[in-house]
């Protein structure tokens, strides 16, 4: 009976320690996939790349919140318009088109878009008008950067914004509603080739790290042998790859799939000046450093004061005066001084700032003399 007993005690820390075991190891597993990702989130190819493109139009149809008679250009392209429908205007006609506007027509044309796809346009007002709310877009060609068509245009503007004024010449404006959008408003009518036939594809990483590139390049070698693909620096890998299109189409669609570590990216701080905002990444650190944040609270009150003569001295030409009295308060905000030990990290370091009541502001300010101290652990960035 103490054998049986002593042997299913056996058993079950067997179960245990191998039961343990494969949690350890799916958990190395799954912290291994946590930190890897497809090639195809981390570069973009060589040759697939985005194509601007650029019209000039007319919006018909507002209801007078068009152009001005003094806006010229737009006067001479509706004359120039209706001359090719085979109306013909009297010299010196000068036309009053309240109802037309003047605008620039702007779409991105993605790789490998053919003729017979549409784009999404934007619209936006090159006069003075005053909104573009229910005008329709009239047949505008697209051009490139060499001049060539690449798409026409027309349809009904999605304006987001809208403008009223009274009478009295109050008004309200919300949003902008001098640029719009067409959704699907252009047809592509030619396509940009942006093959290329070499041998060698070159993968351009999104956010450079020669860590990244080394992996990658490993990867690739690792799946299609020795020798496919070559790190030349930490923002680009040049991978050998067939000639035959259909076949670098299949080899390229592989290369997407596999998945790599990526490398440890350096910590940030980003501040934006214009609206005080600031961003801070998680593996930020500061070196031990002391930090004393304080300012000066100035505050100004106006008084009036009315001096008026005594009743027996009006007739001699006294006059009632009003002086302005002005009292000036200081006062000086002590904060005393922080201590950060080595290490401190992102929470420390807001949680210190939050206890003495910074602003955005003065937080930069902390994190620039930090910078220029030495003592802030990764890169400081302005936008």
């Amino acid at each position: 009976m103490n054998r049986l007993i002593s042997k299913n005690v056996s058993i079950k820390n067997s179960l245990k320690l191998m039961l343990s075991t494969i949690l350890v190891s799916l958990s190395l597993f799954l912290s291994q996939l946590a930190f890897a990702q497809p090639i195809q989130t981390l570069v973009d190819i060589y040759g697939d790349r985005d194509n601007q493109l650029i019209g000039y139009g007319l919006v018909v149809g507002l209801d007078g919140s068009g152009d001005k008679s003094q806006v010229k250009f737009t006067q001479q392209s509706v004359v120039n318009m209706i001359k090719q429908f085979g109306v013909q205007l009297e010299g010196g006609t000068d036309p009053k088109l309240k109802n037309v506007a003047a605008v620039s027509v702007t779409a991105t044309l993605r790789p490998n878009m053919g003729p017979g796809q549409r784009l999404n346009i934007t619209i936006s007002s090159l006069g003075d008008a005053k909104s573009l709310r229910g005008g329709t877009l009239l047949l505008t060609p697209l051009r490139g950067i060499d001049g060539e068509v690449y798409a026409v245009a027309q349809g009904n503007v999605v304006v987001g914004g809208f403008s009223a004024q009274g009478l009295d010449g109050s008004s309200v404006t919300k949003n902008t509603p001098t640029a719009g959008r067409i959704p699907n408003g252009a047809i592509i009518e030619r396509s940009i080739d942006n093959q290329d036939n070499s041998q060698v594809i070159r993968l351009q990483l999104k956010d450079p790290n020669y860590k990244t590139a080394l992996n990658i390049s490993k990867s690739i070698n690792k799946t299609f042998g020795p020798k496919v693909a070559k790190a030349i620096n930490k923002g680009q890998i040049e991978v050998s790859a067939p000639k035959d299109r259909e076949d670098r189409v299949m080899f390229l669609s592989m290369i997407e799939e596999l998945n790599v570590e990526v490398g440890q990216k350096l910590p940030r701080v980003i501040f934006n000046s214009r609206t005080g905002t600031v961003v801070i990444s998680a593996k930020v650190t500061v070196s031990e450093a002391a930090v004393s944040q304080g300012g000066l609270l100035i505050s100004i009150t106006e008084n009036q004061q009315v001096s008026q003569p005594n009743s027996y001295n009006f007739g001699d030409g006294a006059e009632t005066v009003v002086t302005d009295q002005s009292q000036v308060n200081i006062n000086e905000q002590e904060s005393g001084m922080m201590i950060w030990p080595e290490g401190t990290n992102l929470q420390d370091i807001v949680d210190a700032v939050n206890s003495v009541g910074a602003t955005p502001d003065a937080l930069m300010q902390i994190l620039q003399a930090l910078d220029e101290a030495g003592a802030l652990n990764g890169e400081l960035m302005v936008i």
